[in-house]
């Protein structure tokens, strides 16, 4: 039976962003993929003014019970932006679907750059290490990392002083202990120019670097995560994983980074030939 991957978060109709990356990225990858919408936007919320936003928490148990008329289970599910309330509803969603040995991803979305996504408040937090705490792999950035762990934020130590490398390994096994099998840490940097991830497994780290490419485009995050989910479904190790996750989001940079009317996402299309080759080599 081949695998199939759930996704479970928002749609953003134009933003090249949550599942209009994910869906294409992990088919990419040679998945069935599966969509569960948390919402419905008709942009993301980096840049857009005026943007809509619809929520469907209120249609997931419908759909759980079709799921379960019909049979259907899934092989791993990765979960992005979802909100507080609908949390409970994914634990329930991922207990009575899952394949035996499903993997479960979380992208505990919900900051960047020292502050809150718009649409949360101070309480999600703690609703997230809630599904961190049944996942085999959670990916928070070093914001999301600080708000899980209630702890303040530290900068991006682009100048190489806010932290050194005996802090980030403190983060990970305080992360590991919210009760993820495996961390990836994103935006980890020890040099101005490095950028990378950190990962633990509740035994040793690792850690992986490229050349910081110094522009922040919007869904970088999604495409790090759609990428790292389909190499570890695809039966990669969780550093080599995070690894592609991280060239396929520079490739996607560098193709992105000579258009200045493109501020809105990343040309992540372009990669996609990049990461079906390292996939398939």
């Amino acid at each position: 039976m081949d695998k199939r991957v759930l996704t479970i978060q928002d749609i953003s109709c134009v933003g090249q962003c949550s599942l209009t990356v994910a869906l294409p990225v992990i088919s990419a990858c040679g998945l069935e993929t599966a969509v569960l919408p948390s919402s419905v936007l008709s942009t993301h919320t980096g840049g857009f003014k005026g943007y809509t936003f619809r929520d469907l928490t209120g249609d997931m148990d419908a759909i759980l019970a079709h799921w379960e008329k019909e049979n259907i289970t899934f092989d791993a599910f990765y979960t992005g932006y979802v909100s507080k309330e609908q949390i409970p509803l994914i634990l329930k969603i991922m207990k009575k679907t899952a394949r035996k040995g499903a993997l479960r991803i979380v992208d505990p979305v919900m900051a960047d750059n020292g502050k809150m996504y718009p649409g949360f408040d101070k309480s999600f937090p703690s609703e997230m290490v809630k599904l961190c705490a049944e996942a085999d792999v959670i990916l928070p950035n070093l914001t999301e990392a600080s708000f899980l762990l209630d702890i303040p934020y530290v900068g991006d130590n682009r100048n190489g002083t806010d932290y050194d490398q005996t802090y980030i390994e403190d983060i990970l096994k305080k992360l590991h202990c919210l009760g993820s099998k495996n961390v990836v840490l994103t935006g980890v940097t020890f040099q101005a120019d490095k950028l990378g991830c950190a990962c633990y497994d509740g035994k040793s780290v690792s850690y992986y670097f490229n050349d910081r490419i110094d522009k922040t485009m919007h869904g970088t995050g999604d495409v790090y995560a759609a990428s790292f989910t389909g190499a570890l479904c695809r039966g990669w190790s969780l550093s080599a994983a995070a690894a592609l996750g991280a060239d396929f989001v520079v490739e996607s940079m560098k193709a992105t980074i000579d258009d200045p009317d493109h501020w809105y996402g990343v040309k992540f299309e372009k990669a996609l030939p990049y990461l079906i080759k390292r996939l398939t080599a």
